[in-house]
């Protein structure tokens, strides 16, 4: 089993022992993340559905950021990942989710959003959501990636310090 099934197969534990579901809202990860929880086999117990949101009309439209926030602070900031979380579980009939927004390359840096500069934020109904920045190294399949790897196990240790 690779590391990233292992993650995925954890994820799901944990999300199983608490009754929970799960809805991603994915931009630079493109469904990748989707993809490695759907492989584990009975994920649809725990896995309620995943948005991809790459553009920023489809941000806005499916999650419900606002325009203000896009132009304010930009696709790829603390803010648009906090409203993709707390949009994707408006959007769904889940208890957590994830959004993922960030910048794979090559292109699309900047000096103050290089690439490899990714937004985090995880949200639970009724709680502030969690956010968290990373900045990754490597091509955009690495970027993404470590990307995927990050976020499953973050979410892992989130839920185990969850009461």
């Amino acid at each position: 089993m690779t590391t990233l099934e292992q993650l995925a197969t954890d994820l799901g534990n944990e999300l199983k022992k608490r009754h929970l579901h799960l809805v991603t809202a994915e931009s630079c990860t493109g469904g990748g993340l989707s993809y490695w929880i759907t492989s584990i086999a009975g994920s649809s117990d725990w896995f309620e559905r995943g948005l991809v949101t790459y553009s920023n009309a489809a941000k806005i439209e499916l999650l419900g950021v606002q325009p203000m926030t896009l132009e304010t602070f930009g696709s790829v900031s603390e803010q648009t990942a906090r409203e993709m979380a707390e949009g994707a579980l408006q959007h769904s009939l889940a208890d957590i989710s994830i959004a993922i927004t960030g910048i794979a390359g090559p292109n699309g840096g900047s000096a103050e959003k290089p690439v490899g500069t990714v937004w985090m934020a995880w949200a639970k109904r009724n709680y502030p959501p969690c956010t968290q920045v990373k900045n990754f190294s490597g091509n955009r399949q690495g970027v993404r990636e470590k990307t995927i790897q990050h976020v499953l196990s973050e979410l892992v240790a989130w839920l185990r310090g969850l009461r």
